[in-house]
Order: structure tokens, then sequence, then C-alpha cells
């Protein structure tokens, strides 16, 4: 399901029962496999893969509302892993990892890993950091 205000990029994949929240920016060449939740207010960068089950959040106290709505910002390049959960507001840096299963609860910089519960940072293993094409 893609809600209304949505703009999304060129050569997008978008995998069953995936759910794309109003107000929500996805560039160009991004994979969202299958059942993603993006809600309201996130930016996906160019060249993203987001993997399958993954919800991003935008409500850091609900049911209240306090602070408002604000979705994470995953840049170019990132990798997204099975399962994964990202609190509200974070950014996902330009190349950066984040291991399947995590729950990523602070901004993870530029090339680097997010691996565990809650997330810790790491330096990605040499034979990842390649950029991609």
């Amino acid at each position: 399901m893609i809600r209304e205000s949505t703009r999304i990029g060129d050569r997008v994949a978008i995998g069953t029962a995936t759910v794309i929240e109003g107000n929500t920016v996805i560039g160009d060449d991004v994979k969202l496999q299958s059942m993603v939740y993006i809600p309201t207010e996130t930016c996906i960068g160019n060249r993203v893969f987001i993997g399958p089950n993954t919800v991003l959040t935008n409500d850091r106290y609900p049911p209240r509302n306090i602070g408002g709505l604000k979705g994470p910002t995953l840049m170019d390049g990132a990798a997204i892993g099975a399962n994964v959960t990202i609190l509200p507001g974070i950014c996902i840096g330009e190349g950066a990892l984040v291991a399947a299963g995590a729950v990523v609860t602070r901004n993870v910089p530029d090339r680097m890993l997010a691996i565990g519960s809650p997330a810790r940072i790491k330096d990605l293993p040499s034979i990842l950091c390649t950029p991609q094409k």
C-alpha cells in the first residue's frame, strides 16, 4: 500500500505487503523487500536496500504524540537487514549497514555497521567497505 503525498524515484522495487505511509520520499534504485513498514515523514535516499519485515517508526511516545512525528532518514547506499527496527528521527549514514534483527536507537555514521539490540556501532568488515555501483 502506498499512501498519498509519497514521492517515489525511478527503478524502485516494492515487495508484497509493504506499507508506505504518506509524506515519504524514496530515491532511485531502492529495493524494499516484503512486509516493510515505512511511516509518514521518512526520507530514503538512492540505492538503499531494506530487508523483509523491517519496521521504521516515527512516534517516540505513542499514543501521546509528544514532539510530533519524525521518521528516520536513510542516506544513499544504506543497507538494512531483515527484521530490523529503526526508531524515530534516526539517521542511517551513507553506505552504512544495519545487521539483521538490530534495534537502532541512535544514529549510524557513514560506512559503519549497526548490530544487536540495542544496536552497537562497529567498523564495517573490510570486505564490505567496497562502494556499490
